[in-house]
């Protein structure tokens, strides 16, 4: 009797000591309860959009709430440090953009590093649309850039606010075309529309949702798409880089990261959701329509590109002498 009760305990002090994984302890399947995506800027904006459309859908695809919180403050800053300093478990990710690669060149001292997010997927791609007065007395990028050069800063360049998209846009394309012009920043992309409308701005990089139904109206006049190809629907409207300007490129592009320590399983998951879901005819239609391009490319074409734009942008930051305002 002694005997098997002590070799009884002794096969419980074996067990007590195995590790806490496998058949007796499994982990609960990803994900097991909501997961929340961080926006780092306002509701009803472009970034917004694009995290709500695609948060919907995944929501019905992993079969969990994935609902957004917005963060905003700082040039998008606040909501990527939230997203950078979030638990590692895999239910926080994090929708970024222009800033994500256009900060580290601004800030002299950034709260998170650019290795504390990992890639998951490139979502969407999306140009901006370079408009001017109706009244302004140019057709094309050409007779623009000649007009800017002939009355050097006597042009003004609108933008949607300071190291925003269209005003990184705007100060590629002054460095590109050599020309000499005033910036003046807006509260946001519709009070820097009004200026155009107005005639009270020269010329602003716009996005499509802002600025094709005006120009569609004639209310402004679209000079130019800052993609590499035309868009499918302004296909009249050239590119900057057949317009005089070789190799002009300046997309905005929404993408999704997470903090570094989530498991490369829960990321490759997410990342399938996510493909699935901008496959889908509806969710193309909803993005198409709202200006955006489905992209979903996976984490090593997104980690390229981001790689690629901290280089091009921190060029951009220094030669126009840019500062974080």
């Amino acid at each position: 009797m002694r005997k098997n009760l002590t070799s009884r305990l002794f096969a419980l002090s074996l067990f007590a000591t195995l590790p806490a994984t496998g058949w007796s302890q499994q982990a609960a399947p990803w994900p097991s309860k909501p997961v929340r995506l961080i926006v780092p800027a306002a509701a009803g904006g472009p970034t917004d959009i694009v995290g709500r459309v695609v948060a919907a859908e995944l929501s019905n695809t992993l079969g969990q709430q994935v609902w957004v919180e917005n963060r905003v403050g700082a040039g998008h800053l606040l909501g990527m440090t939230a997203g950078a300093q979030a638990e590692t478990d895999g239910y926080t990710f994090l929708v970024v953009t222009t800033p994500y690669v256009v900060m580290p060149s601004l800030q002299k001292k950034m709260p998170y590093e650019t290795k504390d997010l990992q890639p998951v997927i490139w979502m969407t791609s999306s140009p901006f649309v370079l408009v001017v007065p109706p009244a302004l007395p140019v057709k094309n990028v050409q007779e623009l850039v000649a007009l800017a050069k002939a009355k050097p800063n006597e042009l003004n360049m609108a933008s949607a606010g300071p190291t925003t998209g269209p005003h990184l846009a705007g100060e590629l394309f002054r460095l590109s075309a050599d020309i000499k012009v005033q910036h003046v920043a807006y509260r946001g992309g519709p009070q820097a529309e009004t200026a155009i409308l107005r005639g009270e701005a020269t010329f602003l990089f716009d996005t499509p949702s802002g600025a094709l139904t005006h120009v569609e109206a004639g209310a402004m006049r679209g000079l130019a798409v800052t993609s590499l190809t035309r868009m499918e629907n302004a296909p009249s409207i050239p590119t900057v880089a057949e317009s005089g300007i070789p190799g002009f490129e300046a997309d905005s592009w929404n993408g999704l990261v997470a903090p570094a320590g989530v498991p490369k399983a829960i990321v490759t998951r997410m990342e399938t959701a996510v493909a699935e879901a901008l496959a889908k005819p509806d969710v193309k239609k909803r993005l198409g329509d709202a200006g955006f391009t489905p992209v979903a490319a996976p984490s090593a074409a997104f980690a390229d590109l981001i790689a690629r734009d901290l280089v091009k942008w921190s060029r951009v930051v220094k030669d126009a002498g840019l500062t974080a305002e």
